[in-house]
């Protein structure tokens, strides 16, 4: 049995896997609020209450935001420092691999059902090459799926961190604003994130002084921001809301096609991370799009490229449970992943 863990800045989700005639099965899953925990170690605990399970787990692995450098990584956006030196002997799991969350999700997304991908551009998608995967949820994070001629190879980057560029006179106005209250520079995390949505929000409201009804001030004192910023949003009640949406998938769709040059990305780019399903009415309304293909003279290399939505939340743990399996069957050769993995 693999256990699987998909670790974010605000939730930790966690899921246990057999691997039968190739192919990863389901046995259960269940979501922990990371803030209620003091330590990766501790949710781990709290999942496997049964002792027999937990004997029938020969390895596991976590996807997880943030550089992972000789099996550490200091957490992005949690006070955890994770080490498979010492989760080793506290969950008594003899193979442990951490890995970067983006790097997860690019080993999960072979493995996901066509129902579980949103085409939000169409491009060409005929064309083979490497890919792109970029991540709104807490924070933003990129990836690059390097095509080898057979495989997509993932390989992890903090690109979501790099400086943010503004486009136009409200987004200069904005990146002004963010340098005042973040006191100096300014990534694009900070704007293409649940944090960046919160951001901008801000930023209509304080600076380009649109209203904040009192009903809607209520919500935001009482409720999650940014689920309360995406429904009203999405749904038209409140013009302040629809703003910070449009903005945000605006900035999304600039960094998505800064990731596709980068990339060089003619197999496409996906959006992964937990922003983009839910608010698929915004995304699909021409913010994004325009952004993304506003490329000046390689406008018509990106009209090329698809660009895909990944619905499915299960995808890092999938990812990570594919990668656990292959290697830790490394040593006796018996897993046909085993080989892909190692490689890159």
């Amino acid at each position: 049995m693999i256990l699987a863990g998909d670790v974010g800045g605000t939730k930790v989700h966690l899921a246990l896997y057999n691997f039968e005639a190739g192919n990863l099965a389901p046995v259960r899953d269940q979501k922990f609020h990371a803030g209620q925990y003091a330590s990766l170690d501790d949710v781990v605990h709290a999942f496997l209450t049964d002792p027999e399970e937990k004997k029938q787990i020969v390895a596991a692995c976590f996807g997880c935001p943030g550089p992972v450098r000789d099996g550490r990584l200091k957490l992005t956006n949690l006070p955890w420092m994770l080490d498979v030196r010492l989760l080793q002997p506290s969950l008594g799991i003899e193979h442990i691999f951490l890995i970067n969350d983006l790097e997860a999700n690019g080993y999960g997304i072979p493995d996901l059902a066509p129902a579980s991908i949103f085409t939000l551009h169409q491009g060409d998608a005929t064309a083979e090459g490497h890919q792109g995967l970029i991540a709104a949820g807490t924070g933003l994070g990129e990836a690059l799926l390097i095509w080898d001629g057979k495989h997509h190879r993932p390989i992890p980057s903090e690109g979501g961190h790099c400086d943010f560029a503004a486009r136009n006179e409200r987004e200069i106005a904005m990146l002004q604003y963010l340098r005042k209250t973040l006191n100096g520079r300014v990534s694009f995390e900070r704007v293409v994130s649940g944090i960046g949505m919160k951001n901008i929000y801000a930023f209509l409201r304080d600076v380009q002084k649109m209203e904040e009804p009192q009903w809607l001030r209520d919500r935001m004192a009482t409720e999650d921001h940014n689920a309360v910023i995406g429904q009203c949003g999405e749904d038209g009640s409140s013009p302040i809301c629809y703003e910070t949406l449009q903005m945000f998938a605006s900035a999304f769709g600039a960094e998505a096609g800064n990731l596709a040059l980068k990339v060089l990305s003619t197999g496409g780019i996906y959006l992964g991370g937990g922003i983009a399903p839910k608010t698929l009415k915004t995304l699909e309304g021409g913010a994004f799009a325009d952004a993304f293909l506003d490329k000046g003279r390689l406008s018509p290399l990106l009209r090329s490229i698809p660009v895909r939505i990944i619905l499915d939340d299960t995808c890092a743990l999938l990812g990570a449970a594919a990668y656990a399996e292959a290697r830790a069957a490394e040593v006796s050769g018996r897993s046909e992943r085993a080989a892909s993995v190692s490689a890159s």
